[in-house]
């Protein structure tokens, strides 16, 4: 995910749908990690990137309407893959503001 490429199917790995329904929203919830990392380093854009897959990972899991007892409880990983994405949004959005104001700053500063 961090990389941009293709995931492995759950027929790729070897495992049940379900459970790699539910490693897509552990792995996406990961995410929060390099997108606090790269707003750190400056990368903005990379963050922000990061950022929609989450929000790509959520969409997708958010749309399966199974049984709770089909999915293994994938609703409550799903659920707290909102909530860290949220958690997320708000770094990104603070951050992104923040260098917004801080150029305007050294631009008058210039003039």
């Amino acid at each position: 995910m961090v990389r941009g490429e293709a995931l492995a199917s759950p027929s790729e790995l070897g495992v049940m749908a379900h459970s790699w329904m539910r490693g897509l929203a552990e792995a996406a919830s990961e995410l929060r990690r390099n997108v606090l990392d790269r707003l750190r380093s400056g990368d903005l854009e990379g963050g922000e990137a990061l950022l929609e897959v989450m929000d790509d990972a959520y969409d997708v899991l958010a749309s399966v309407d199974l049984p709770d007892a089909l999915t293994g409880g994938l609703r409550r990983t799903v659920d707290s893959l909102r909530a860290v994405t949220e958690r997320t949004r708000g770094d990104v959005t603070t951050t992104v503001l923040q260098t917004r104001l801080q150029r305007a700053i050294e631009s008058h500063g210039d003039a």
